[in-house]
């Protein structure tokens, strides 16, 4: 894309010479001047001139066109470029979104398993001791299951991303 200023620059250049050499008219005097109404001579431009004339807004006209196509073609490309520019955007948010997911559910996961090592720790001790409590016995199974259950929520975190990236797939092989 950065190649097509300087071309676009040139065109713009060649058609302000054009266009200025069509409106300073002849160079010459016309030979052979008439007068024209109200007894003011016109100047007839020969037909040599008038042709030169004419091949150059002929030439004008052309150059127009390219660079209309051009800058057209410029328009184009800078359009797909934000629309592709917005979609990496959007994933990127999506993508920084579930990090920011996934990194909380392992912190409750690293959380629930603290506390499983130290119910699990303190159950040992009171069997060593020879009467395990109740209490211990319950808080260590609460600990599992809270462990379990933010390993569990940890791994849809997981299975959320991986669908979240075939989705776009999927929806390219229906097209």
């Amino acid at each position: 894309m950065s190649d097509l200023a300087p071309v676009e620059q040139r065109l713009s250049a060649a058609l302000d010479r054009i266009a200025r050499q069509v409106e300073k008219g002849p160079a010459k005097p016309a030979k052979g001047s008439v007068f024209g109404l109200g007894g003011r001579p016109e100047a007839q431009p020969d037909p040599e001139q008038a042709a030169t004339i004419a091949s150059l807004r002929e030439a004008l006209e052309k150059e127009r066109a390219a660079n209309a196509q051009l800058s057209d073609r410029v328009h184009s490309v800078k359009q797909r470029q934000e629309t592709t520019i917005g979609q990496l955007e959007r994933r990127l948010a999506r993508l920084t979104e579930q990090l920011d997911l996934q990194s909380l559910e392992m912190l409750r996961l690293k959380k629930a398993n603290s506390k499983l090592i130290e119910a699990n720790k303190s159950l040992r001790e009171a069997q060593v001791e020879g009467f395990p409590d109740a209490t211990l016995i319950n808080r260590s199974i609460s600990a599992e299951l809270e462990a379990l259950q933010a390993e569990r929520r940890a791994e849809m975190a997981e299975m959320e991303e991986i669908l979240a990236e075939l989705k776009p797939l999927i929806a390219n092989d229906h097209r």
